[in-house]
């Protein structure tokens, strides 16, 4: 009984724990036998015994012991690897044929509607026969009848053979048995003498006559390893084929009986090696028998009184028991029950709240609670999959809160758009500074975000358009009804080319101001969305935000930043089409037919900068399109603006008389006001300074200008582009090309006309006087005032820098003006110094003095200084004449060389000494130079000295 006990025992044991030993867990194998030899092992005289099993007795090893590495080798047999290979063989999941996972997801099933109201068993698969295959033919028992009959002789004869060999087996068998009868017999009658007890001496008879009996050869020379390893393997089965050809190699039906015994001999030597080996083991054991047979009697004694000893210890545990444990123990238990029972109430409390959640989630959804809603969905599903999961009843509520999710996210994007709808189409109003139901706007964001749904921005964006598109076709269908031309509309929305200027600038400004407000709305809206975003998020909790205090954070700040981005695009998103539906209301496609006045593009840019001033305040950056549109506009006006004024200065030049003409008290008035930077002054501003006074000149810081009417009508027409140009500051660059050109006009013309002589063929003068020289280098001269001043007026307007550029042109056609000026005089003295030459190539040192070309040449000069007196300033008379004077000078010094003539005191030195008396008083008269330069010494270079 203890055998079987034992066996049973060891079947079950593991090498990860000891069955003997409680908290001994191993991880290796190793550490196991660490433990067997520590703990149950004893060593006795060198030998090693295993106490491993039921009372400290191993079955698998001999209470005498063995060697160290015998030790080794039985624990790896008996207790490491015969527990692994029973481990090996415990059945486990992965034994199982089929699996659940392996059932769910069969590609060959589809999806199966019942899977979840199934039982889960042997019938939860569908059966279904394995047909056989094609590739295999049929197999029946026809196919072996051949293989039967040739099988079946041998197996006859074979069996024939197997009964004759049992046969002589059992006869030889019979005669051993009787001959170790006898021997025993023999043996049983020897006298004892060696022990005083009868077990003891028998033993020690039985010893010694089996020693007697063992060939001495055999005792001395003969060991274990002579025995083949095939009779010392546990396994050892002869009913196996390979194990009986390997013992019984060559035996077959044709062996002699010689060869039968010789190994019948074999196997009996190597029965007696085992006999001496075991014998020899009984011998160095024979103390061990002696005191275990000499102890036994008082173990037995002890025994009984251990019997007895532990009978009454139950007695007394028994009484323990009843009378102190049992009620501890039935309190324990009690408490016990408490606690599963609290446990399932527990369960059932949150079973029923559970059960309340789609109720509750139709009341959130009911009072616009979308994100309670949302976070009672996901808290539901979290108790279902983690404390709720075997609960059979709950098995479809999973489903159906996910379906109730999908069912609230189309609902509030639903809702979104509703609002979107309603909040965007509602009248606009100047005092529209709060968001229409902020709450319900508030409740729907959080919930899109609780679901990560983002695309809400750009329905709303979408929403948004759709509305500036709605709103400027509403707004040109009104400006239509007001109007009497019969006009059809275009697809987008816009009328085409039919509406006058003021209609447009009335559409334009009544649009700009809707969609500003419009604009104004959306980013309130945007605002919200924005605030509501930083609180998910867990940013921006402020006082103004104490309504979303309580609200949970469940955005991360990847999503954040991914929602701020999509809320700045969209709103400059829409900032922008606002500017791009403007602009084709100011685009070349709606205008080009029509030229405002310059009233009407200053309405019209005050419009578009106003609208394009509150979009950048609303939307934080500029827009470009309505400002692109305006300035094609502006430089289509600016155009046409300086073709009319080029056109009206070339006109006036052909029709020029090149003569002096008055300035009118306007004129001067506007040149005082040009001086002081100021050219936004017109006649209308001075109507309390008295009436206007002509004058002959024109004051420019207090010096005379005698100017042609064309250069006055200049200053005019310059002072209209600076004055345009400050109204429209957005065409100033243009504008400053166009007066550069129109300055470079002007100086060419006049040059083609005075200097070329144009004047002739197209003014019908008889020819190009000095005095028109004149006056057109004051002309000239007015314009170089001119510039200095109207270049800073355009570099004050100059807002982007753009003007810059145009200072390379200004300084090219200040070169031009100055330029000419230099040929006109240049002209004038050529003039004078043809005729001067002429006078002098005639004239000699002789009576009457003064002579005739004197003469001439002082009333040259007179004609000179009266045509230029009164048109030019003092200083560049005196410059002019003296450039004659020194003309003069060197054309009478080479005619006094071509007569010889010297300063020697002769006659004819004296005759010029005469004529040039004469000379100096006539420039003296005139003033024409400084007295200082006209003295008699100044003359004296004239004479060569040799």
């Amino acid at each position: 009984m203890e055998k079987s006990l034992q066996a049973i025992d060891f079947k079950q044991t593991a090498w990860k724990s000891c069955n003997y030993c409680s908290n001994y867990f191993f991880k290796t194998p190793r550490e196991f036998i660490r433990h067997l030899r520590d703990k149950h092992c004893s060593v006795e005289g060198g030998s090693f015994v295993c106490q491993y099993g039921y009372n400290g007795v191993c079955s698998s090893l001999p209470l005498d012991g063995v060697s160290d590495e015998d030790y080794e080798a039985h624990l790896e047999k008996y207790h490491v690897s015969q527990s692994m290979k029973e481990v090996e063989d415990k059945w486990n999941i992965f034994s199982a044929a089929q699996n659940l996972p392996s059932v769910l997801y069969d590609p060959a099933k589809g999806r199966q509607s019942n899977i979840f109201t199934k039982k889960w068993g042997d019938s939860f698969t569908d059966r279904q026969p394995i047909l056989a295959s094609p590739h295999l033919p049929k197999i029946d028992w026809t196919h072996f009848e051949v293989y039967c009959r040739k099988v079946g002789k041998r197996f006859r004869r074979h069996t024939k053979i197997n009964s004759t060999q049992q046969q002589q087996q059992q006869i030889q068998n019979h005669q051993n048995h009787n001959q170790s009868f006898q021997l025993r017999q023999q043996n049983d009658h020897t006298p004892s003498s060696l022990s005083p007890s009868s077990s003891i001496s028998s033993l020690q008879i039985l010893e010694n006559s089996h020693f007697r009996n063992i060939d001495e050869r055999l005792l001395n020379e003969a060991t274990i390893r002579d025995i083949p390893q095939i009779f010392l393997k546990p396994d050892l089965d002869f009913s196996k084929p390979e194990t009986f050809s390997l013992v019984f190699h060559g035996l077959n039906i044709i062996n002699s009986d010689a060869e039968h015994e010789d190994l019948q001999e074999k196997l009996s030597h190597y029965l007696d090696i085992v006999e001496i080996q075991i014998a020899k083991q009984v011998s160095q054991k024979s103390s061990s028998f002696f005191h275990a047979m000499t102890s036994q009697d008082a173990i037995m004694e002890e025994m009984s009184k251990a019997t007895v000893n532990v009978k009454k210890l139950r007695e007394k545990l028994r009484h323990v028991d009843d009378t102190l444990v049992r009620q501890s123990l039935n309190i324990i238990n009690c408490e016990r029950v408490k606690t599963n029972k609290q446990m399932v109430l527990e369960k059932l409390k949150l079973m029923a709240t559970v059960h309340q959640t789609q109720p509750m989630i139709q009341v959130l959804l009911g009072t616009q609670d979308y994100v309670a809603a949302l976070d009672l969905i996901s808290t539901t599903q979290e108790i279902l999959a983690q404390e709720l999961s075997t609960i059979h009843c709950f098995r479809h509520l999973p489903h159906e809160l996910k379906e109730l999710e999908k069912i609230i996210d189309k609902m509030l994007m639903t809702e979104f758009e509703k609002y979107t709808t309603s909040d965007l189409n509602r009248p606009l109003l100047e005092t529209d500074s709060r968001v229409l139901d902020e709450d319900k706007l508030i409740s729907i964001i959080s919930g899109l975000l609780r679901k990560k749904n983002f695309s809400f921005i750009d329905l709303y964006k979408d929403e948004a358009i759709m509305t500036i598109r709605a709103l400027i076709k509403q707004l040109v269908i009104e400006v239509i009804a007001t109007s009497d031309a019969e006009i059809c509309l275009t697809g987008s929305g816009e009328e085409a080319q039919s509406l006058s200027l003021q209609e447009w600038i009335l559409l334009l400004d009544t649009a700009t101001i809707s969609l500003l407000k419009l604009l104004k709305r959306i980013r309130l809206i945007h605002d919200v969305m924005l605030h509501v975003t930083d609180s998910s998020a867990g940013k921006g909790m402020e006082e103004e935000l104490a309504y979303l205090n309580d609200s949970e954070t469940f955005l991360s700040m990847t999503d954040h930043n991914c929602i701020e981005t999509k809320l700045t695009n969209m709103l400059q998103s829409v900032g922008n089409y606002c500017h791009e539906r403007c602009a084709n209301l100011v685009s070349n496609h709606s205008l080009e037919q029509y030229s405002g006045s310059l009233d009407e593009m200053e309405k019209l840019s005050q419009i578009v900068e106003e609208f394009c001033s509150g979009c950048e305040e609303v939307i934080g950056i500029k827009s470009i399109p309505l400002m692109t549109a305006l300035k094609a506009q502006g430089n289509r006006f600016s155009q046409k603006f300086h073709a009319e004024r080029k056109s009206k200065l070339n006109l006036l030049l052909d029709n020029e008389r090149w003569k002096s003409a008055e300035v009118p008290g306007e004129i001067q008035k506007m040149v005082n006001h040009i001086a002081k930077g100021d050219f936004m002054w017109t006649k209308l501003d001075d109507h309390f300074n008295g009436p206007s006074i002509v004058t002959p000149m024109l004051m420019v810081d207090n010096e005379p200008y005698a100017l042609v009417g064309s250069a006055l009508i200049l200053i005019k027409i310059v002072s209209e582009y600076c004055r345009c140009a400050s109204h429209l500051p957005i065409i100033a660059s243009q504008m400053s090309r166009n007066v550069v050109d129109l300055l470079r006009t002007f100086n060419s013309k006049c040059c083609q006309l005075v200097l070329g002589a144009g004047a002739v063929h197209v003014a019908g003068l008889k020819m190009i006087t000095i005095s028109n020289l004149a006056l057109v280098s004051r002309a000239l001269q007015l314009v170089l005032w001119l510039m200095p001043h109207i270049k800073n007026h355009f570099l004050k307007l100059d807002q982007n820098g753009s003007s810059t550029g145009n200072l390379m042109g200004w300084t090219t056609v200040e070169k031009d003006f100055i330029s000419h000026i230099k040929e006109v005089e240049l002209k004038m003295l050529s003039i004078v110094g043809q005729l001067v030459n002429s006078q002098l190539n005639n004239w000699e040192a002789r009576p009457p003095i003064p002579s005739q070309s004197f003469r001439n040449i002082s009333r040259h000069f007179v004609k000179l200084h009266e045509a230029i007196a009164q048109v030019l300033p003092t200083e560049q008379i005196h410059g002019v004449f003296r450039i004659v004077h020194k003309n003069f000078k060197d054309k009478l010094r080479e005619q006094l060389v071509r007569n010889n003539i010297v300063n020697n005191g002769t006659p004819q030195h004296g005759t010029v000494i005469s004529e040039l008396t004469f000379y100096l008083e006539t420039l003296r008269t005139l003033k024409a130079m400084p007295a200082n330069e006209l003295s008699d010494e100044t003359m004296e270079d004239i004479w060569i000295k040799f």
